[in-house]
């Protein structure tokens, strides 16, 4: 009996703690209001929260009860005849509050209007802070729905002269689907659907998105159906910002809106059953991210009914010309407010008088269920968006009943069009150009000749160079890839090579197998950001002659694998030889007088790689892909191990590296990026095979190394590197009058490093007369414009100590093309 008694003692504790945490946002109320000088019950008392229209009246016999998101601190019973009276409130908790109302006297008192000095809006604007939280759809446990989404891009401002040029004759025809909007033409060009179940849990906060069709015009790609659904697409208005193509635009329901907002009231109506009020905001001070509209809001819940807005002229974005959303809110449940419509259009122009294309996205929802939580194991797993197997492949009669609104004739026709004119030569050779513009590779049929920046370079040890190469294209395979090279120095009369294949051996998870080896020279200490060493740009805009090169033979073999999006692994062997040239020789003191040529230097290692980037999403090709980020931080690990007498190897060694990358949004005042990097050597190793910090010898800059340190001119066998740039957007300069119309946007960065080298290390291989060992941490700092006509960004890089080294810049300046919205 003892056993049950606790065992039932605990369910009644667990089921109240559950009831309490599922109805912890709401306040109950209820009670009962009587005469104070009979006690007799006073039927139809207005009881509401103060300030506000939430509340309800007393029935017959004096009782009532309230359960409401809406609650504030007091609670007022008003009756005719009686003193109004009003009780504190518990919020989000259950209890009885009972009122005794006193009989008022009757006397006639003076009443005194006075003007306010505020627009009326603003005691509505406040009642919508007061209660935005409990209005947001994220107060609830739990909510799902069904969304459906239409993306449409449509070709602008067409002139004649560009209709009638002879490169488009063979596809005449499209311009027959031909609209107007806004006095402009436009052409449909292109459209994707797609309809997805959406879930969404508070507490843990957890997210799932099962995306069951997408139909994606011209396009033959599954990776992109991730970005279809609702979770990349999503604006809440009742977030402070709103991220419009990056950058954070101030929402005009902001905690503290009228900072950066002036509002007025224009009108009030019924929107459908809802008695609503229209406010219009704008903004306070030119070139600030923010919007100009109109909202309408309920008059009793203070939630926003209906808003329309784009952003300020003249607001500091690129590219952008024109850009407007719509969102309706439809009340599903008493008190909850969920999405029912969203509608954005962009006008993207390039320049001024040129054709530009209308972005558009039409979002409707249906199906709201809300605060019916699902079982734990319903929002476990790795992947928050799940694309069904089969969601391409949906029939047109399967769309026709899914979709939540018809298509129009010119959508229909957009499927057609793009099915038609992907396969004429002319577009195939358009699309060609663009790929090679982007990928460095020209496809000549069955193989791809590039990349084509390497065709020719020059350094002192090659003299003049010319490389060819390239790889099999997507015609030859899509699932096997053969890579290879010759290059040949006229200086020193040698040829280079390299060949590699690359096997995909499935999509889904990711699993990839790799091969390359390499007979070629390198620059040791190069980042993975900067130039490649053959690159022409390299060549032509360096600070230094290229004169620390190495020759290195190196073949690797890697096995990449990913369960699942965000988690990669990468498990490598390599085995490489270092051999100096030029000014570099390898040398050992082996006693006080002799010293021992050591003509290379051999490692044979494998290596275990790591990378966790939770909610990450690419664009994938058939081998290669691009990221197209996390709001979330990027953690890797990597953990080396060398083999002495393994293939030739001459050291045993252990390496660990870790590393964190983050980007953190700070609304107006622009985007911040970081990133820590620790890493540690075990063994006896020369500094070839030590970390030498990353070095930039040319005018470009480089964001992952030190742009005033110059190649191998430090080298560590444990270090701390971090690096921070915090991107201001403008924040100051737009408010410059002289400076404000060049859209500039400030940037401002530190780097450091700190690291060590053991003596046995020092004395495995003597440093070179310009490598050094850090006694303390290595400092630059950097200030710089970025968005220099729109596509340019320029550096003051200064360097903070270890001034007295050779051939080092004190202070330079470093340019990027970076084009960013």
């Amino acid at each position: 009996m003892k056993k049950k008694s606790i065992k039932f003692s605990v369910l009644i504790i667990l089921f109240l703690l559950n009831q309490l945490f599922v109805f912890s946002q709401t306040t109950k109320i209820s009670g009962r209001v009587y005469d104070a000088t009979n006690n007799e019950p006073l039927p139809y008392v207005s009881i509401q929260f103060k300030g506000t229209k939430t509340g309800v009246v007393t029935d017959e016999n004096g009782y009532y009860k309230i359960d409401t998101y809406y609650a504030t601190d007091s609670l007022v019973a008003s009756f005719i005849g009686y003193k109004k009276q009003a009780k504190p409130v518990k919020k989000d908790k259950t209890q009885i509050i009972d009122f005794a109302l006193q009989p008022e006297a009757e006397s006639l008192q003076e009443i005194v209007f006075v003007a306010s000095a505020e627009d009326p809006a603003m005691p509505i604007w406040r009642n919508i802070i007061r209660f935005k939280e409990v209005n947001n759809r994220e107060k609830l446990e739990s909510y799902q729905y069904e969304v459906y989404n239409k993306v449409e891009f449509d070709l602008n401002n067409i002139s004649e002269k560009f209709m009638n040029k002879k490169l488009l004759k063979p596809i005449q025809f499209i311009f027959d689907n031909l609209d107007t909007a806004a006095g402009k033409n436009y052409l449909p060009i292109f459209i994707t659907e797609a309809v997805s179940d959406f879930y969404y849990r508070k507490s843990p906060k957890s997210h799932k998105e099962f995306i069951r069709a997408t139909k994606v015009s011209g396009i033959e790609n599954k990776s992109i159906s991730q970005f279809l659904g609702d979770m990349y697409q999503n604006i809440n208005i009742y977030d402070n910002f709103v991220s419009v193509f990056g950058k954070n635009f101030v929402s005009p329901i902001h905690d503290r809106g009228t900072i950066y907002y002036k509002y007025f009231l224009l009108d009030s109506a019924f929107i459908g059953k809802n008695w609503c009020y229209k406010i219009r905001f704008v903004p306070r001070r030119k070139q600030e991210p923010t919007f100009i509209g109109t909202f309408w809001v309920n008059d009793t819940t203070y939630a926003i009914r209906k808003v329309e807005c784009g952003i300020a002229e003249d607001a500091n974005i690129n590219f952008i010309k024109y850009f407007e959303f719509e969102q309706e809110y439809t009340e599903v449940k008493k008190e909850v407010w969920m999405l029912s419509r969203d509608y954005l259009l962009v006008d993207f122009k390039l320049a001024e008088k040129q054709m530009g294309f209308y972005g558009r996205k039409t979002t409707s929802y249906k199906y709201h269920i809300v605060n019916q939580t699902k079982e734990d194991a319903f929002y476990s797993g790795p992947n928050n968006v799940i694309v069904a197997d089969d969601a391409d492949k949906k029939t047109d009669n399967y769309w026709e009943i899914t979709r939540h609104d018809t298509l129009s004739e010119s959508e229909k026709e957009i499927y057609y069009m793009m099915d038609t004119i992907k396969d004429i030569p002319q577009v195939k050779n358009f699309v060609n150009i663009i790929s090679m513009l982007i990928s460095g590779y020209k496809v000549l049929g069955y193989v791809e000749w590039g990349p084509y920046f390497s065709t020719y370079s020059f350094n002192p040890l090659e003299g003049p160079r010319v490389r060819i190469g390239g790889r099999t294209s997507n015609k030859f395979s899509k699932r096997f890839e053969l890579n290879g090279y010759t290059a040949y120095g006229f200086k020193d009369e040698r040829f280079k090579y390299g060949a590699g294949f690359r096997l995909m051996i499935n999509k889904n998870p990711r699993q990839l197998l790799q091969f390359n080896y390499k007979h070629d020279v390198e620059q040791l200490g190069l980042s993975a950001n900067a130039f490649r060493q053959d690159n022409l740009l390299a060549a032509i805009f360096r600070r230094n002659q290229a004169d620390k090169l190495s020759f290195v033979d190196e073949y690797k073999i890697r096995y990449e694998y990913e369960p699942f999006v965000g988690l990669n692994t990468q498990l490598q062997y390599r085995n490489r030889t270092i051999t100096p040239q030029g000014r570099t020789i390898y040398q050992k003191q082996i006693s006080d007088n002799q010293m021992q040529y050591i003509p290379n230097v051999n490692i044979s290692e494998f290596t275990y790689y790591i990378r966790w980037a939770k909610d990450e999403r690419y664009i994938s090709g058939e081998f290669d892909r691009v990221s197209m980020g996390t709001k979330n931080p990027v953690f890797d690990l990597q953990y080396s191990y060398g083999i002495k007498g393994f293939l030739g190897g001459d050291y045993q060694y252990h390496k660990v590296v870790v590393s964190a990358l983050d980007w953190i949004n700070v609304g107006t005042m622009g985007w911040f990026k970081y990133k820590i990097e620790a890493g540690k050597f075990f063994g006896t190793l020369p500094y070839p095979v030590l970390e030498i910090h990353r070095g930039n010898e040319t005018y470009y800059y480089d964001e992952y190394s030190f742009n005033t340190m110059n190649f191998l001119e430090f080298a560590s066998d444990q270090y701390l590197s971090a690096w921070a740039t915090h991107h201001f957007d403008g924040f100051f300069l737009n408010h410059i009058p002289l400076l404000r119309r060049l859209k500039w946007r400030e940037v401002a960065g530190i780097k450091a490093v700190w690291g060590s080298m053991s003596t046995k290390n020092q004395r495995e291989i003597i440093l070179p007369d310009y490598m050094y060992i850090l006694k303390y941490p290595f400092i630059e700092g950097s200030l710089g414009i970025e968005n220099i006509f729109k596509v340019f960004r320029l550096d003051l890089v200064w360097r903070f100590n270890y001034l007295d080294h050779p051939n080092v810049p004190r202070i330079g300046i470093r340019g990027k093309f970076d084009i960013t919205f």
